[in-house]
């Protein structure tokens, strides 16, 4: 088979890698879709990111989508041929953190595509999988692209759960990438009544727009757009900060209100915070990392129809053109989510 594996950064080459039959309750995936994300750009473009480096050739993705081509014994939850979204995400659930259903913080989670750890754990780009059942949800009904829209979805679910409350709640969205996006998306669905979103990419804020944002701000064009909501003490109940942007964060805690929660979710790196303020306001700043549960509550909403992803999609490359769809996605002003087609 055919796999993605970067060697250094721009480095990125088809290869062929061998593959095995699966175990007990085990399944082998044909995959059909996979969606290229920030973490992918940063090892394509950097090696890596922050403390975390490149020390070995590593296959790439975690957003990965396919058909079910066999099983291993045991395996009673899916069938040859179904389509199921495949969760990257695999906690040992033996950990003291597992044991308090807090599995996207185990302490020995292999995720697909990380260098993390040492050894690396190798990602799902590749043209077959063998997979766990607990990891395969099923997702016939939806197209490929949309089942691979699973994983960053239930990112934001995570996130929207842990800011808590949004019922009726004034929601500011910083940086419009595909997490913002789908964070307005999620904010939506979790009630919230007004959502305005800012970027510095017109084609960004176009998406938020779709996504139903009800105000879009473009604060490289409109610097002095959010100081309304920064009198009185703030306007917003919940800032989702998605850019990881320092000055996007100083200007969220300059809109929100006494008691609002920060639900910082962009990975720019460390980032020196207004502490006054927060201080001052009595927020409640909180970190999302990954998801576990949401992945099966995003394949659910986007099969009742209750969310359509199908939208921002962008651009869909073939496998043999892989190194174009990370030079369309390094591109804000052309591109939201970027997916390779691998059948």
């Amino acid at each position: 088979m055919k796999a993605l594996v970067i060697h250094a950064p721009g480095d990125l080459r088809l290869e062929e890698h061998e593959t095995r039959p699966p175990g007990p309750h085990e399944v082998s995936v044909k995959i059909a879709t996979g969606g290229v994300c920030g973490s992918d750009l940063h090892y394509y473009n950097h090696g890596g990111f922050g403390t975390v480096k490149l020390k070995a050739p590593m296959i790439l993705g975690h957003e990965v989508a396919g058909h079910i081509s066999a099983v291993g014994e045991g395996v009673t939850s899916v069938k040859e041929g179904d389509l199921v979204a495949v969760s990257p995400s695999r906690p040992c659930y033996g950990c003291r953190f597992c044991d308090q259903g807090q599995h996207n913080h185990c302490l020995n989670m292999r995720f697909y595509g990380s260098a993390m750890p040492w050894p690396h754990i190798q990602g799902a780009f590749r043209q077959q999988l063998v997979a766990t059942e607990a990891q395969c949800v099923v997702a016939n009904g939806l197209t490929t692209a949309e089942a691979a829209m699973a994983e960053p979805f239930a990112v934001v679910l995570h996130a929207a759960r842990t800011a808590g409350d949004l019922l009726g709640k004034r929601v500011l969205v910083t940086g419009c990438g595909p997490i913002g996006v789908l964070a307005i998306i999620a904010a939506r669905r979790a009630g919230a009544v007004e959502i305005v979103a800012t970027d510095l990419a017109d084609n960004a804020l176009s998406h938020a727009a779709t996504a139903g944002a009800d105000r879009v701000i473009n604060t490289g064009t409109e610097a002095d757009a959010l100081s309304p909501y920064a009198e009185s003490k703030g306007y917003f109940d919940c800032v989702f900060e998605c850019s990881g942007s320092v000055h996007a964060l100083t200007q969220g805690i300059q809109s929100i209100k006494p008691h609002g929660v920060i639900m910082q979710l962009g990975l720019g790196g460390d980032m020196t915070l207004p502490m006054m303020q927060i201080t001052a306001k009595e927020l409640q700043l909180k970190g999302s990392f990954r998801f576990h549960h949401e992945f099966q509550t995003a394949v659910d909403l986007m099969q009742a129809e209750l969310v359509d992803l199908k939208p921002f999609v962008t651009h869909t490359v073939d496998l043999e053109n892989a190194v174009d769809a990370f030079v369309a996605a390094n591109d804000r002003h052309i591109a939201l989510k970027t997916q390779i087609r691998f059948d």
